[in-house]
């Protein structure tokens, strides 16, 4: 029996979880840690320790208060074929305090498809015995441990949550009811995967608590007016659409004469729109409104009552629907899942693959449940075809069906663990059925071959098995999607045949934020090349996977490697990237090459997949997110109005003292002819802006000690924090008013106030400490042992004479929101850089012999660097100036740091999602069979349609798309090409080769190229060098109509040898 509460150890205080400790590199200086507390039961009691550095994507999802939810739970996992071992995975990587790991079988070589812990060495081990140990190594603050006996009501009592993936209906039954019943309540999951159908069960008890429905930040407006009455009208700028909905709850805060809005009550919108809604109170009588005002979205709990398994069963409720063109597929799947319950109890065994006989027993037994259903859960027709297939199937455990429900069970876990997220309610069914072949298998295509793919073969047939085995793969990027795609595969058996190949490639290494998400690395692999590690590692999962790691960012720069050869060689390529200009790139050249690309991403608990294939779809560029909203210059230099703007002026600050500033002096240094030159050239305000800074560094306000460094950024403080806001409030008092005559200090601006610094104020001391360090580190200056002794430092600053502040005269300050540079041009600049330039000769004599900086390029993910230190002291000390809500380090990384929110759960799902898909591009089927998916795993919501067509192109008889190029043969000259475009009705006007333009017809010198070669007018005008093994070049061709009008043709391809 697992005991309630672990023995505390040497490493652990009472019943904490032990943190993550990584051996060598950066990680040996002690991480910045969040102390939290954490029972079982969720209630305060001992220290947990969430270690930043490891977990904040994570963090970046959930958030500290779930954290320490999950943190403080026991899991138990039964059945660890495919499906357990997927779930355990993406728990144990989540980070809870234990998981149990049950199992009574023994791994057989079937197994070894769906398992990727199982080697032939464990055959006959039991399963959860033979993967225990690996599994623990994914996350050391997690307690793995292992339960290899029948469990008993005492066993379940010690869990927050079980989860079951190979049990009987029974039986399940039976557990849920203790489980429904218990005090507290155990939150209990169903999960099964048959071949290519799933399904998930979920009970969470009889009232549970969902503390944050779906993940996302409260919705906030800037107010502009709200009327007297009955409801009041609430309006608000248009800086930002509001998001508000009808029945959200809301608080205001800093309302201005309508004081009686601020007391902190939820109030009820309704008749909600893009900036404005009704408050649904009298406000009649309340003060008039003055001005200012935030209006927050309250997030209300949300109670869930679930009904127990057995009651479930027979009446089911609203199925959650994955694809909408199957409406009718779960009421079906919910018979099939019992019927096949009845057929394993009856005959000991699942149906055999292909076996005409034991799929009309299990039809049957379909039917006869149906009967016996209530007239309103009653199906009014059955489908045969599908039921068949399912009993062929039932027996085996696909590994992309294990990824996909893997993601989702694990989900459910946190779910049910942290309170986070909206729980699956309560049943969820899916199918996969267009990823089979579209002939009928005989029981002789089915056959094992006593192989680890047996169990893949009985849903497929060995003809796609030797297809899979013989595929030639590219995957680009070996990250958290890289890592998953590559277990996937490994486990399918792509490229493990002779003539099978698999190329992966990433640039990047491994750091210790990856640790908790890209599953295939480990501690010990901090540091080595992403593509080496994960290759190595799914070797260790399929000895027979052939698969070569590069290490080479895919780009133009990298045509030399990845040339045309190679991608002619391939049969599809999957998209593992994390940002969409590599995605496009990648996109382009499949266009190119006519090779499918399987696309995904995903963006915490949301994930889409797109598939591209060949004539088929739009390729992934021809859809574009809208690109992000960029606040105004202005609005960030001078008028901030929410943390995020404090956030950018901080980075953009940190990078141009502490990098670009630096890198610029070297520049100087190193040449220093060279850039006065340039300086001189350019003459203008931006030029000038760098000798500025370039001298200050230089000249006026170098540093030569760590006290000229505490100097440096205690007048830092006082310029940024106090002359600037002074200075500002001269220009613009608070009564100023615009040309139209409304008041200048308007919503959404704010008006400040400047900060008066004091050595006994810890922010500004962290601030001075973080600056210092980081300045002397720019100088090469020793920081000295008192650097971060807060009563020396203390001493040190308050001796520094900062001159008083005065204000000047017809200062320009940007108020244009269009504006993008904040240093207008003046006639003076060219004098002024003269100047520059001339105090610089006469003041770098002074410098040591060789002397150079130190650039600091921004590093999120170091806590012991002093980088988020600084950028979030400056962020929140700008906040303070405006009254805006001051935020704390981790929060300034996420936003400063832009990093993504990423957990397990969602990559596991996305790369499920496109393995099936893989099925169908290895098959070559229709475009009607492929499917593109978004999902979000906090709602929970799946939404898959067929992909969108490519865009068709017309021309008298010719049609085309983004996927055609038109080949022409022949050593053609200019006249012949433009002939040959005469005959199809088209007039070419303009030709281009790379970046070059060959011939346009309103430049009559051109015309004396009409009789010279494509190919020599492509390497003397484009200076095209073409390889010796390249039998062709590309030129763009702009055309026209007989009657005028544009004609977009595609890229045309002449093969001149």
């Amino acid at each position: 029996m697992l005991p309630i509460k672990r023995v505390a150890e040497t490493e652990t205080i009472g019943n904490s979880v032990k943190r993550l400790h990584i051996e060598g590199g950066a990680s040996d200086v002690p991480s910045q840690e969040v102390k939290m507390t954490a029972t079982a039961d969720g209630n305060p009691a001992d220290v947990v320790h969430i270690d930043e550095d490891l977990h904040s994507r994570q963090l970046a999802v959930y958030g500290r208060e779930a954290m320490r939810r999950l943190f403080g739970a026991n899991v138990l996992i039964s059945g660890l074929q495919g499906l357990g071992v997927e779930i355990a995975k993406n728990v144990i990587l989540a980070g809870v305090k234990s998981v149990t790991l049950h199992d009574l079988g023994e791994v057989e070589m079937w197994d070894l498809s769906g398992n990727f812990y199982f080697t032939e060495a464990d055959i006959g081990k039991n399963r959860a015995v033979a993967c225990c140990s690996k599994l623990q190594e994914l996350n050391t603050a997690v307690e793995v441990s292992t339960l290899t006996s029948i469990l008993t009501e005492e066993h379940l009592a010690c869990f927050q949550v079980v989860v079951f993936t190979d049990i009987s209906l029974g039986k399940a039954i039976e557990y849920n009811e203790f489980c429904h019943n218990h005090k507290p309540p155990i939150s209990f999951i169903k999960a099964d995967i048959r071949g290519l159908f799933g399904s998930v069960f979920c009970d969470f008890g009889p009232e549970f608590t969902v503390f944050d429905v779906d993940g996302e930040e409260p919705h906030t407006g800037i107010v502009a007016s709200i009327s007297n009455d009955n409801p009041a009208v609430v309006s608000c700028v248009d800086d930002e659409r509001l998001e508000f909905q009808d029945g959200d709850l809301v608080v205001f805060s800093e309302v201005v004469g309508m004081t009686e809005l601020n007391d902190g009550k939820p109030r009820k919108i309704k008749s909600a729109r893009p900036y404005s809604f009704l408050l649904d109170e009298d406000t009649t009588n309340f003060g008039a409104y003055a001005g200012r005002g935030i209006v927050t979205q309250v997030k209300q709990p949300k109670v869930l009552n679930f009904k127990p398994l057995g009651e479930a069963l027979k009446y089911p409720g609203e199925f959650l629907l994955s694809d909408f063109s199957k409406f009718d597929r779960p009421p079906l799947l919910h018979l099939a899942f019992q019927a096949l319950d009845k057929f394993v109890n009856e005959f000991g065994r699942f149906p055999y693959a292909a076996s005409e006989e034991d799929a009309g027993i299990f039809v049957e037994a379909v039917k006869a449940i149906n009967e016996s259903s209530s007239a309103d859960e009653k199906l009014d027709a059955i489908d045969e075809n599908v039921l068949k297939h399912f009993a062929s199937g039932s027996r085996a455990v696909l590994n992309p069906m294990a990824s996909m429900f893997g993601g989702i069970v694990g989900q459910e876990v946190v779910k049910a663990c942290s309170g986070k997220f909206h729980p699956l309610f309560q049943f969820f069914y899916f199918d996969s059925l267009e990823s089979l072949p579209v002939d009928p298998l005989g029981p002789e295509d089915v056959a094992p071959l006593n192989c680890r793919y047996d169990a893949q073969i009985s849903v497929f047939g060995r003809a796609l098995q030797r297809k899979l085995e013989d595929a030639k793969v590219f995957v680009v990027g070996a990250g958290a999607l890289g890592c998953e795609l590559l277990k996937n595969l490994a486990l399918m058996g792509v490229s493990s045949g002779n003539s099978g190949k698999l190329t992966i490639t990433d640039d990047d290494v491994i750091e210790k934020s990856n640790l908790s998400r890209q599953f295939l690395f480990r501690d010990w692999n901090i540091g080595q090349g992403k593509s080496t590690v994960a290759a190595s590692a799914t070797r260790a999962i399929n000895p027979q996977f052939k698969v070569e790691a590069l290490q080479n960012r895919v780009s133009p720069d990298t045509e030399n490697i990845f040339h045309d050869a190679f991608w002619d060689d391939l049969d599809v390529v999957l998209n593992a990237l994390d940002n969409v200009n590599a995605r496009l790139y990648v996109d382009s050249r499949c266009v190119y090459f006519q090779k499918p690309l399987l696309e995904s991403g995903t963006l915490g608990a949301k994930c889409n997949t797109q598939m591209v294939i060949p004539h088929l779809t739009e390729n992934y560029g021809a859809s574009r997110d809208p690109p992000e909203k960029q606040a105004p210059m202005c609005t960030v230099h001078s008028f901030p109005h929410n943390i995020d703007h404090c956030l950018t002026w901080a980075r953009s600050e940190f990078e141009g003292l502490l990098e670009k500033t630096p890198s610029e002096v070297n520049a100087f240094l190193s040449k220093p002819e060279e850039y006065k030159a340039a300086m001189k050239s350019a003459g203008d305000a931006q030029a000038r802006d760098l000798l500025e800074h370039v001298v200050e560094c230089l000249i006026t306000e170098r540093c030569v000690t760590f006290e000229d460094c505490v100097s440096w950024t205690r007048k830092r403080f006082e310029d940024y924090f106090s002359n600037r806001v002074k200075q500002l409030t001269y220009t613009f008092p608070e009564d100023a008013t615009t040309s139209s005559g409304a008041p200048f200090w308007s919503a959404p601006k704010r008006f400040p106030k400047p900060l008066l610094f004091s050595s006994s104020d810890p922010s500004h001391m962290a601030l001075l400490t973080a600056g210092s360090i980081l300045r002397a580190t720019t100088f090469g200056i020793p920081i000295p042992d008192w650097a971060s002794n807060a009563r020396f430092l203390a001493r040190v600053v308050d001796e520094v004479d900062v001159p008083a502040f005065k204000p000047k005269q017809g200062v320009k300050i940007v108020t244009d929101e269009k504006a993008t540079n904040m240093n207008a041009s003046t006639i003076d600049d060219t004098a002024v850089i003269d100047n520059l330039i001339r105090t610089l000769e006469s003041g770098i004599t002074n410098l040591p012999p060789g002397f150079r900086m130190n650039p600091i390029q921004f590093e999120k993910d170091d806590d012991t660097n002093y980088h988020m230190d600084l950028i979030a002291g400056f962020a929140n000390m700008r906040a303070r100036n405006y009254s805006i809500p001051e935020v704390d380090k981790l929060k300034a990384k996420f936003i400063a740091g832009r990093i993504i929110p990423a957990i397990a759960t969602t990559t596991a799902m996305a790369t499920g999602l496109v393995c099936l898909e893989l099925y169908k591009v290895i098959l070559g089927h229709k475009v009607e069979m492929f499917r593109n998916t978004f999902a979000n795993l906090a709602l929970p919501l799946f939404s898959m349609a067929e992909p969108v067509p490519p865009k068709i192109m017309k021309h008298g008889d010719l049609s085309w798309s983004i996927w055609d190029r038109w080949v022409i043969a022949g050593n053609l000259s200019l006249r012949e090409l433009l002939n040959w475009f005469q005959a199809k009705g088209l007039s070419a006007y303009s030709i281009s080769c790379g970046q070059s333009l060959i011939y346009n017809s309103i430049f009559p010198k051109h015309r004396e190229r009409l009789d010279k070669k494509l190919v020599d007018l492509a390497r003397e005008i484009a200076k095209l060098e073409i390889p010796p093994s390249r039998r062709h070049f590309d030129i763009v061709v702009a055309c026209e109509d007989d009657d005028g009008n544009d004609i977009d043709v595609p890229l045309v391809s002449i093969c001149f040898r």
